[in-house]
């Protein structure tokens, strides 16, 4: 049963990584670039992704029960967090580049890949579930992340608005009361949502692969820190995760949707904060990538693990 749920997840994530495929060849081919990407992902940050998490809330019916299972998820999604901090406090003393490799550790690619993983795996339930990660990830992004990155700097203060104000929290806002009092939006409305958010998982996927196909894959396999971020982020801090979710009773779906959103690979923001705030922006792109392309591998065993 391992085995055969392994190849149907491997199943998954391969499709997802044939569309990042095309979004690596349309960069070399100059057909859509890295830069175009960038141009664009306004529309994936702030449209399609909120309407993902709002759809999620809409198909789901209330009950206590649900509403109890979205908080507990949110809560163990804010303990994967914390885990992720600590697992990379004894590690990267000695690197110019520590902090890059310790925010690479602790925060996963919601966004990009545990929403889409979780959609096209567990569907809206998944997505549901996931969507409490994604609040947790952008309230400790915007506290510990900047912290973190300013922690070398004289000025270390967290921008308060953007920790209330960015789409993954507001999407969730705007679907939690329409989940609470049951409102269900007439038929049009409904399926311009599908519409929309059915382009979720094939944008990000397509953004993604710009994404590589402009980083140095030759250098980031001699980079040795990126092995270790890779064994933390990918192997060690998911099978913690998987004890500590099965010691509280987790199963079924959530358990799977919090599994992939702790098994994912680092996030594309570390890239995004490390031009923000001054750091080597190389080697963070360097560091996802290579996260991002093992995972291929591990993503499958975490999620046949959860099934067992």
């Amino acid at each position: 049963m391992f085995f055969e749920n392994m190849m149907t997840a491997a199943q998954q994530v391969l499709v997802l990584f044939l569309i990042v495929a095309v979004g690596f060849a349309a960069d070399r081919l100059n057909v859509f670039s890295q830069k175009t990407a960038k141009a664009s992902n306004d529309l994936l940050f702030y449209i399609i992704t909120p309407t993902v998490i709002i759809q999620s809330f809409l198909s789901m019916e209330f009950s206590l029960e649900r509403a109890g299972s979205l908080g507990f998820a949110f809560l163990c999604m804010v303990g994967t967090l914390v885990v992720g901090i600590i697992l990379a406090l004894p590690f990267f003393k000695k690197s110019k580049n520590s902090i890059i490799y310790k925010y690479a550790v602790t925060y996963g690619n919601m966004g990009y890949m545990a929403l889409p993983l979780c959609q096209a795996i567990l569907g809206n339930e998944g997505v549901f579930y996931c969507s409490a990660g994604v609040v947790a990830f952008n309230v400790l992004c915007f506290t510990h992340g900047v912290w973190l990155m300013n922690k070398d700097k004289s000025e270390n203060k967290f921008e308060f608005k953007k920790l209330i104000l960015n789409p993954g929290v507001i999407s969730v806002l705007i679907g939690l009361p329409l989940f609470v009092f049951g409102v269900k939006p007439p038929q049009f409305i409904n399926s311009a949502i599908s519409h929309i958010s059915n382009l979720n998982t094939p944008v990000a996927m397509i953004f993604f692969g710009t994404y590589m196909a402009n980083t140095d894959l030759k250098t980031m396999f001699k980079i040795k820190e990126n092995y270790l971020v890779a064994l933390l982020k990918l192997v060690v801090m998911p099978l913690v995760m998987f004890a500590v979710f099965k010691l509280f009773g987790l199963n079924g779906t959530m358990l799977t949707a919090c599994m992939i959103s702790a098994s994912v690979p680092s996030a594309n923001n570390t890239a995004m904060f490390a031009a923000k705030y001054g750091k080597d922006t190389g080697i963070a792109s360097q560091v996802v990538s290579f996260d991002s392309v093992l995972s291929i591998v591990t993503i499958p065993v975490m999620i046949a693990l959860s099934k067992i």
